[in-house]
């Protein structure tokens, strides 16, 4: 029974996009490693912007200041 956590910051992900990180992450598990779908658990947890960081500061306070990861 594989079972994937999927963890992203609360920016706004919509439920279509949930939906096509669960699908398109099952269907690589199917694929690759012949696992039932049926049986492949895939977990979407969304952290809090004061709940991440990175760089020493949390992702919230970055966002004030206009950096983004790719900026850094």
């Amino acid at each position: 029974m594989p079972y994937v956590k999927i963890e992203v910051t609360r920016e706004g992900v919509t439920r279509e996009q949930k939906q096509q990180l669960i699908k398109g992450v099952t269907d690589v598990i199917t694929t690759v490693l012949n696992k039932d779908p049926n049986l492949t658990h895939v977990v979407i947890q969304e952290i809090d912007l004061d709940n991440w960081g990175y760089a020493g500061e949390q992702t919230s306070v970055l966002r004030e200041k206009g950096i983004t990861a790719d900026k850094k």
